[in-house]
């Protein structure tokens, strides 16, 4: 199990831009690079769904209602991802999740919201 930290949510207006943040602050290099990382998120009333994923060597995953809005990275040597999100829409409002998995671990991060509203 990994401890994730995340940052940066908040209350933006239509089309503008957050930048996610999650640490892996006890990882270390070694461990870390086994993960996929993900950002999902949960919206009121909805099923948690995956918003992008990245996988230790750089590859993505990105859902369709956000493809060309937002993009996932990773520093692995500082054990961070990054999710930017453009354009923003009122229906992107939600708590996002930050995800570690490995084939033997499946860690979360607390949720941060994101609200989006003029």
């Amino acid at each position: 199990q990994l401890l994730l930290v995340e940052s940066g949510g908040g209350l933006v207006q239509p089309g503008g831009s957050l930048r996610l943040s999650c640490a892996a602050p006890r990882a270390i290099f070694s461990v870390y690079t086994m993960y996929d990382m993900a950002w999902y998120r949960q919206a009121p009333g909805k099923q948690r769904e995956l918003v992008a994923l990245i996988t230790p060597g750089g590859s993505t995953n990105i859902a369709d209602s956000v493809k060309g809005r937002f993009t996932i990275s990773r520093n692995n040597s500082r054990k961070t991802v990054t999710l930017q999100m453009n354009s923003l829409k009122s229906e992107d409002t939600a708590v996002y999740y930050c995800n570690a998995q490995s084939k033997d671990s499946n860690s979360w991060g607390q949720g941060t919201q994101v609200t989006v509203s003029s």
